[in-house]
């Protein structure tokens, strides 16, 4: 009997990938455990327009990402901090502090899991800040540290 999985099953095979399977297993395994529907034309239809649906949703947010990377690429960050005698700043600058600057100088809401600073920010200047948005899209962002 021909099937497809609506999940990954163990030694059997991935999420609606169609198989051959014995009678009884599929009716009383997989179908059972609602681990698998038969492939009938019209569930093999269903499936495959699930499938685009997903690859042109993907295909959006990639789109999307890749606009905001050049939005980003062209935007730099000033960031004020408070120092010492010898210059060094009191803390460090950390991707919140990136992230809300972007939000108030910008207006682009970044989420600062997303944000990657090479080395800690713990002196004035300038320095940059990778923001990796999706697979294909990834930003360098400039960010000047000011004495206040």
């Amino acid at each position: 009997m021909k099937v497809i999985l609506l999940q990954e099953v163990k030694k059997l095979g991935k999420k609606d990938e169609v198989l051959e399977v014995a009678d009884g297993y599929a009716r009383n395994f997989l179908f059972a455990k609602k681990l698998a529907i038969p492939a009938t034309a019209e569930n093999l239809n269903v499936i495959s327009q699930g499938k685009s649906a997903q690859t042109h949703r993907e295909q959006r947010h990639k789109d999307e990402a890749q606009l905001l990377a050049a939005q980003l690429s062209k935007a730099s960050v000033r960031l004020l901090v408070k120092t010492g005698e010898s210059g060094k700043i009191f803390g460090t600058i950390t991707q919140k502090d990136i992230a809300n600057a972007l939000k108030e100088q910008h207006g682009l809401d970044i989420d600062k899991k997303k944000i990657e600073i090479k080395a800690a920010i713990k002196n004035i200047g300038t320095f940059t800040a990778t923001i990796k948005l999706h697979a294909a899209a990834v930003a360098n962002v400039s960010v000047e540290v000011v004495e206040q």
